[in-house]
């Protein structure tokens, strides 16, 4: 019985880690992308071009591994803030937006999978 307990934690352990942590599924998106300037100072941060937040830090560094696996470990709740943010900064910032994209994924190979990944609802 033991090992079973044992067993159990170590898959539910390994399932957990293929998902990013959810310290951030209730970041409050509808600020950010509704105050201009906070969202430029992200994409700021994003572009190496400005001072970043500890939470615009830990973006930053998930941003190249979600655009290549097109938000493979993000929860429901995760891809569904970073559609959000992604579309604003398209619209808002449209050239910031294909200079993130060129530093994240420079040859280009994940941009058409992201873009529809972001285009879901």
């Amino acid at each position: 019985m033991k090992v079973f307990v044992v067993l159990a934690c170590l898959i539910v352990a390994a399932l957990a880690a293929d998902k990013y942590s959810s310290k951030y599924d209730n970041f409050d998106v509808d600020t950010l992308i509704n105050n201009d300037r906070l969202l430029k100072a992200y994409v700021n941060c994003f572009l190496d071009k400005g001072r970043c937040t500890p939470e615009g830090a830990d973006f930053k560094k998930a941003l190249p591994e979600a655009i290549e696996t097109t938000c493979g470990k993000c929860t429901e709740k995760q891809k569904l803030n970073i559609r959000r943010v992604i579309k604003a900064i398209q619209q808002k910032h449209a050239k910031q937006w294909d200079e993130l994209v060129k530093k994240n994924d420079p040859t280009g190979a994940n941009r058409e999978k992201f873009e529809k990944f972001v285009q879901e609802s």
